[in-house]
């Protein structure tokens, strides 16, 4: 695999493009009993072709206008394959998990049982610690039923010894529950709680979807709400500890961790998706280094040609992104030069990202070197539809 990313090295946050499988395997030699919390959010065999939206300020109340590229594919030849994908996937988490680490599996109603029948083998049922079930709402198309409106999430230790921060995930009392115990010392059965202090929240949780009018949208399907992983980060896991997420897509997880200080590995086999969690990391004010490493194998599609003009005074020099072959600077999202490229590994040095729904985009980046010397001036471009290419021109300083 070849790493490339914003401060990118031996960095211990990693975004890699590559089938979960392999690269699981290819970790276990570096981080097999190392890793403290896995959320895992496969595909939910729901039958469905997933597409992203990748226009900007679009109508969204005109989905036929949208413009989409391809996301993922969650079809399958029958259960057996599916559960064939599963399996030796939940077994390798199984391996890198810490002795106190915790696995989340979220699925929903198409195959939830069939996880928990896999997890109670791997993990053993003594160690499911809970069943979440993940509420929320939004138009369904269903009339002959109740509607489908939540998915579940197990949550499986690893031994009896895991981290549960309850303190860092407490919530208010209900109005209701505050106004019952200070009216009556007889309310909850003669216990009185602390309600400054909240509650420890059930294990059904309210998050609303990302809906098309959310801040945090990035277009990509089936993305989850940070505050769902805000939650699941805060009480498994401790700042410093190492965070993975083997089907990372959005990216809302490594995003999450990064702010909240945890150590993190995401994975996903789509270039679209490993784009997006790019682009949502260098957006992150306080984003932490990190390196991206691509499977080439991994068939992205075709490469971006870059066109950057150099201009040289002295030391200083300024990159400018003209374009790219066949799309103009409207289309790209991503700009970032590494001063000093080696040919071999691409270090991110300076960075120009446009907002999910914004036309703010500086084509213009600068530096100041300190010595004198031959040089190469490489820039990476992405575009919304997650496609990327490399250039590269040298330069001489006096």
């Amino acid at each position: 695999m070849l790493p490339y990313g914003k401060g990118a090295g031996a960095q211990p946050n990693r975004l890699i493009l590559g089938d979960s499988l392999g690269v699981m395997s290819t970790l276990l030699a570096q981080f097999e009993g190392q890793v403290d919390l896995i959320y895992a959010d496969p595909p939910f065999r729901s039958g469905k072709t997933y597409r992203a939206r990748t226009g900007l300020a679009e109508d969204s109340r005109r989905p036929a206008a949208w413009q989409t590229a391809k996301g993922f594919s969650d079809t399958w030849s029958g259960l057996p394959e599916y559960l064939n994908m599963l399996y030796p996937r939940l077994v390798l988490m199984h391996r890198l998990l810490a002795e106190t680490g915790t696995l989340y599996l979220h699925l929903d109603w198409h195959a939830a049982a069939y996880g928990r029948l896999l997890l109670d083998e791997i993990f053993g049922p003594e160690r499911l610690l809970n069943e979440i079930i993940w509420v929320y709402h939004g138009p369904s198309p269903i009339r002959s039923g109740f509607k489908r409106k939540h998915d579940t999430i197990y949550v499986y230790t690893k031994s009896k010894a895991y981290t549960f921060n309850a303190d860092a995930v407490r919530t208010p009392y209900n109005p209701t529950t505050a106004k019952t115990f200070a009216s009556s010392n007889k309310a909850g059965f003669g216990k009185r709680p602390d309600l400054d202090r909240g509650k420890v929240p059930e294990d059904w949780w309210y998050f609303p979807v990302v809906a098309r009018l959310h801040a945090e949208r990035t277009g990509y399907p089936t993305q989850k709400p940070e505050g769902l992983l805000e939650r699941i980060v805060a009480a498994s896991s401790q700042t410093g500890q190492l965070v993975a997420d083997f089907f990372c897509g959005a990216g809302t997880s490594a995003v999450v961790a990064d702010r909240l200080g945890r150590r993190w590995l995401a994975c996903d086999t789509s270039p679209l998706a490993i784009g997006t969690t790019h682009r949502r990391l260098l957006l992150q004010p306080a984003a932490r280094a990190f390196g991206v490493w691509e499977d080439p194998s991994i068939a992205i599609g075709p490469t971006l040609e870059p066109q950057m003009r150099i201009t040289v005074e002295g030391r200083d020099v300024q990159a400018r992104l003209i374009g790219a072959r066949d799309l103009d600077l409207d289309s790209l999202t991503e700009f970032e030069v590494d001063w000093d490229y080696d040919g071999r590994l691409f270090r991110s040095r300076s960075q120009s990202v446009r907002g999910w729904r914004s036309d703010q985009f500086d084509p213009l980046l600068s530096n100041h070197y300190d010595r004198r010397g031959n040089y190469r001036v490489a820039a990476k471009v992405m575009a919304s539809q997650g496609l990327a290419g490399l250039v590269a021109k040298p330069i001489k300083l006096a």
